[in-house]
């Protein structure tokens, strides 16, 4: 399973580490990429974000962990029904569970935008370069790879570690 973190207001601080202390005692072989600084894609202009992915294994089924990261983000400070794309304090969102495809209309894994987001990509492949993208046959780093050559975000490491 990975999950995308991700934040651009309040205590980023704080709130990775919120994130980090409600989902490591429920996951195996836990592990966090470095932190990047990304540009924002989409929404309204805003400041950088601050981005991460953890990997890991977990018994709960896919839509309980959804709705832990959903309770994560509220604890984080996060207000539902904000602005599409908007600055928040966190977001965190389901990438991959396992080989699983799920397509419901709450859930769809893998993420549906993951592979063009170099946001997403660069710190995955950080954690699981050689994991296959379920449904599509290609590698973290093949996605990477392409969206290199299309994107036009900006990521780089930041000096923040949580």
């Amino acid at each position: 399973m990975a999950i995308g973190m991700g934040g651009n207001e309040g205590n980023l601080r704080r709130a990775f580490r919120l994130a980090r202390q409600r989902l490591f005692p429920l996951l195996r072989n836990p592990k966090m990429s470095p932190i990047y600084r990304t540009s924002p894609v989409g929404g309204p202009p805003q400041p950088d974000f601050l981005n991460a992915v953890v990997v890991g294994t977990t018994s709960l089924t896919a839509h309980a962990l959804l709705t832990l990261l959903r309770k994560s983000e509220i604890a984080a400070g996060r207000k539902p029904g904000g602005p599409k794309n908007g600055p928040r304090p966190l977001d965190l969102d389901l990438l991959l569970y396992g080989s699983r495809r799920v397509a419901t209309p709450r859930l769809q894994v893998p993420h549906p935008r993951m592979t063009s987001r170099l946001f997403v990509l660069v710190p995955l492949a950080d954690v699981a370069p050689r994991r296959v993208v379920p449904g599509t046959g290609k590698t973290v780093a093949r996605f990477l790879e392409e969206a290199r050559r299309r994107s036009t975000e900006n990521v780089r490491r930041a000096r923040a570690s949580f």
